[in-house]
């Protein structure tokens, strides 16, 4: 037997070791990488907008403006070439992650052979933080159950505060911190606002990690919601801009070039493209329309603003904090502006993606409520037009307007160069490399036991101190839902392809919806800064050159199959692994419910509940979305009533009697064949009445949660205010969707592109 002593380690049995942990190189600096939605590249004021951006401004001026800085057309693709260094097909997000297919450029899942950025630099022994929007989780993936590999946590990140979709509402966001679903920290009424909230989160972990681990360097993604619709920000910061724009779109295009020309974004020389024959002259619209639209800009305005007063306040504790000087901070766009308000705007972008038609009279009725918690609203395309000063065209579209956005790169400890403009050919996936290359990180060739793919991008830090510095790489092709385009050297050329899911869109703008029918138009970039002058017909050579090109780097990239639209990605969609089915039961525990939890109800459901009820019945039984896009069931004064807000446009049903007390099921049903809604107790019919406008497919872009027994954020309905908690007991609620007429394939594409 061995004795106590004998089991004892001396010391000259042994010795201290202290763990092997990560160590970054001597003086690396701090990062921050601030992300805009739907910005486009002349709507920053050190960008030539009548806007003010002075905080923006500020970085512009202590640092770089680059105005040839590309991007992939649309979010979710460019935010995986950002992270990865990689081309975005070539990672599996060749259009929106929410909808994955089994194509491999298009499986919106990004591979383990694809090691993003703050993975890396977490290796590398950086603290690493994400802030804001995500939209790289596939739909079926983000409910509490995840899996939460493609999660910010999952990807990288050692925290994140923000929201997974690819927007959300500014007043009452879906919420997500780390892993875990949230509910925002105040009510709209309370003076809540998204963007103050990611400004203030990005600054207490920042502040965070510092007081944490001095001397440890930090990565922030800093990813606003802004500017994408909806357009939320309070009367204030609206007020500001009233009667700005008055003179419309096509005058504020051309002062805006003006501008750009005095900054120097805009070369000497360069073309302002002519506004499109299917876009409205500002002049042939009668006073009610410009009305219309004058408030929609100032209000988009009044939003940028807003938003740029939250990028102060960090740069501000950043300069208190003393860090400011050697921290990295790169500003960018992940797309041009957005047309997707269409040719009139909309007081609630949900309409777009129900294909409902907008008209100015309808949009009228909103005109004092834009921008505030009623409306999810987005501008006329006309605006993006505008806010693409000089370029053609917008977001989701390989023209200019859709990928040249601004770039803004500040350190002052590492870039001799302040206010100067840089007009090297940069993309998105040049970004990774650069940081690591800044930062001293070399790319390991096997992350986590996967072998990594060669970078796409190659660092631009050469251009940093050197105005000549040439660019580092001379060929990238773009591709966005069928529009397709490539630069070569001096060359870029570009097809003429109209995309689906924009109603505006399909009936009025000119081009091509066939590829075999579609058009190479060619620009020289040594003389066009714009993409203004077509010479196609001078060097036809240089065309098929330059297609055949495109070509082999879309074969090369997962490119294939071409779609512009979904209709051809459904018969290869990626289903979820535990697919909800169509019927669910739900209890009032304490748990977050999705509605990605829930039986798709667009085609006819019914929803019974089994409950108590106290006299009188007083509450929200439940409810999902809010009064932008959802549905509830509750009791005013005794008596139930059951709500449908399709886009806005809301159906009651109410029943003519109370409820008695006691213990009763209550069942609110939508039959689609009439379509009806319809309400009963026991199997008795309450009351029922004709829908007002279609069922919507999804009621929230930025998902909704079903809440059971009360209410929160913003109601369904002007019946009540939230939390409105029911009075008596709910006990089980079923949500039944089977026995429903199959959905045709029209269906099934308005529903995807929904997302």
């Amino acid at each position: 037997m061995l004795t106590r002593p004998q089991l004892g380690l001396t010391p000259a049995e042994s010795s201290a070791r202290q763990p092997e942990l990560p160590q970054p190189p001597a003086g690396a600096p701090n990062v921050i990488v601030i992300l805009f939605d739907d910005l486009g590249f002349a709507q920053l004021g050190c960008f030539g907008s009548a806007i003010e951006t002075p905080n923006i401004d500020r970085l512009a001026a202590g640092g770089l403006r680059y105005n040839r800085f590309h991007v992939t057309a649309i979010c979710s693709p460019t935010r995986a070439s950002l992270l990865t260094g990689r081309n975005h097909h070539a990672v599996g997000v060749g259009f929106l992650a929410d909808i994955g297919s089994a194509f491999p450029g298009y499986s919106g899942r990004i591979p383990p052979s694809a090691a993003t950025l703050p993975r890396l630099l977490r290796g590398a022994g950086y603290n690493t933080m994400a802030v804001g929007k995500w939209h790289l989780t596939p739909r079926g993936e983000r409910s509490p159950a995840g899996p939460f590999d493609r999660w910010p946590l999952g990807l990288g990140f050692e925290r994140f505060y923000g929201f997974l979709q690819g927007d959300t509402n500014h007043w009452a966001p879906n919420l997500v911190a780390d892993n875990h679903y949230i509910d925002p920290p105040r009510s709209p009424e309370d003076g809540y606002h998204l963007s103050e909230d990611l400004a203030d989160r990005a600054i207490a972990m920042l502040a965070e990690q510092r007081y944490g681990a001095p001397g440890k360097p930090s990565f922030l993604y800093l990813s606003l919601g802004a500017m994408h619709a909806p357009h939320h920000v309070t009367p204030e910061w609206v007020e500001p801009y009233r009667g700005r724009f008055d003179a419309g779109w096509d005058q504020l295009r051309e002062e805006t070039f003006a501008r750009q020309l005095a900054a120097g974004v805009v070369p000497e020389g360069a073309q302002l493209t002519p506004r499109p024959a299917w876009v409205s002259a500002w002049d042939d619209l009668d006073p009610d329309a410009q009305r219309m639209h004058v408030r929609q800009q100032e209000v988009y305005a009044g939003f940028l603003a807003h938003a740029d007063a939250q990028i102060g306040r960090l740069l501000e504790a950043l300069e208190e904090a003393g860090q400011l000087d050697d921290t990295i901070v790169m500003l960018m766009s992940d797309n041009g502006a957005s047309a997707e308000g269409g040719q009139h705007g909309t007081s609630n972008e949900h309409r777009f993606t129900s294909r409902m038609p907008e008209t100015v009279e309808a949009n009228l009725a909103h005109h004092d409520e834009w921008g505030g918690f009623r409306s999810y609203n987005h501008y006329s395309w006309a605006w993006a037009w505008a806010g693409n000063t000089p370029f053609q065209l917008w977001k989701r579209y390989t023209w200019l307007g859709g990928t040249r956005t601004p770039l803004i790169v500040h350190w002052p400890a590492g870039i001799r160069a302040r206010g100067e403009v840089r007009d090297q050919f940069v993309h998105a996936v040049d970004v990774m490399p650069t940081i690591l290359g800044a930062c001293g990180v070399e790319a390991p060739e096997v992350v986590d036991g996967a072998s990594q793919q060669p970078f796409d991008g190659a660092s631009f830090a050469a251009s940093f101190d050197d105005a000549d510095a040439p660019a580092a790489r001379q060929v990238q092709y773009f591709e966005m839902l069928g529009s397709r385009s490539i630069v070569s050297g001096d060359w870029k050329a570009t097809t003429n392809h109209v995309s689906e899911g924009v109603v505006d869109e399909e009936e009025l703008m000119e081009g091509s919806r066939d590829f075999a029918e579609d058009r190479w138009a060619l620009f020289d970039l040594t003389t066009d800064f714009s993409e203004a002058t077509d010479v196609a017909a001078d060097h036809p050579d240089v065309v098929r050159r330059l297609e055949q090109q495109w070509l082999i780097e879309a074969g090369r990239n997962d490119v294939m199959p071409l779609s512009h639209g979904l209709a051809s990605r459904l018969v290869a969609m990626i289903s979820p692994q535990y697919p909800i089915g169509s019927r669910a039961t739900f209890r009032p525990v304490d748990a977050v419910i999705t509605d990605e939890s829930l039986p798709f109800l667009a085609f006819g459901f019914e929803i019974s509940v089994d409950v108590d009820v106290e006299e009188p019945a007083s509450g929200v039984v439940f409810s999902l979305g809010d009064w932008t896009g959802g549905l509830g069931l509750y009791a005013i004064d005794g008596a139930l009533r059951f709500t449908v807000s399709s886009a806005g446009d809301l159906t009651t049903v109410a029943a003519e009697r109370s409820l008695p007390a006691g213990r009763h099921r209550l069942v609110a049903r939508f039959t689609p064949a009439d379509p009806t809604l319809s309400l009963e107790c026991d199997d008795e019919l309450l009351g029922s009445t004709a829908m007002a406008s279609a069922m919507p497919l999804v009621f929230q872009h930025g998902g909704a949660r079903l809440r059971i027994g009360h209410d929160l954020g913003l109601p369904v309905s002007d019946d009540y205010r939230p939390p409105f908690p029911w009075n008596g007991t709910v006990h089980e609620m079923t949500v039944d969707a089977s026995n429903r007429p199959r959905p045709s394939a029209d269906d099934v594409r308005a529903a995807l592109h929904s997302d």
